[in-house]
């Protein structure tokens, strides 16, 4: 572990010496994430993006991508692009990333499952901003905008995002 990584505890996320309040998936943490389940899976996942609403937000880093109108994740299992980003027009299942709420506006992406995706074992584990505080996501780790925005500003690729078994 480095000063630099994100460490899910009992407090919260612990990074770069400040514990952040956040959100996790409504299937708990689970070491056999599975598509659909609703958990955050244990483990050290790398940042390997960070993608944002350029027509929403100021460019919260040098390295950040702004998220375009076809912009859209694949989460069919079926699909070669199974837990990549892919555009529109797309006929498989995915998840739109330019979304018309704001939990997308700022996203740092994991490399849970990723480059070379698993079918099943789960999509989008994102880090991203919460409904409310102690909402459940999907699987994703959510933090308050202003949290989120923080943490963006500072956090490099590579970092990692720790989770340990419960």
């Amino acid at each position: 572990m480095t000063p630099a990584d994100m460490v899910l505890t009992p407090r919260g996320v612990r990074f770069l010496g400040r514990y952040f309040p956040c959100s996790i998936g409504k299937g708990g943490i689970r070491a056999d994430k599975r598509e659909g389940d609703g958990a955050t899976p244990v483990g050290a996942h790398r940042i390997v993006g960070l993608l944002y609403r350029a027509d929403r937000i100021a460019r919260p880093a040098d390295w950040a991508r702004p998220i375009g109108p076809g912009d859209l994740w694949s989460d069919d299992m079926g699909d070669a692009a199974y837990n990549q980003l892919v555009r529109t027009p797309y006929p498989h299942s995915h998840e739109r990333l330019r979304r018309a709420d704001p939990l997308y506006d700022l996203v740092l992406v994991t490399d849970w499952n990723r480059p070379d995706a698993e079918p099943g074992r789960g999509s989008a584990i994102f880090i991203h901003q919460w409904r409310r505080p102690g909402y459940p996501t999907e699987g994703c780790i959510a933090f308050s905008r202003t949290d989120l925005r923080w943490i963006a500003q500072r956090i490099a690729p590579g970092a990692r995002m720790i989770i340990p078994p419960r």
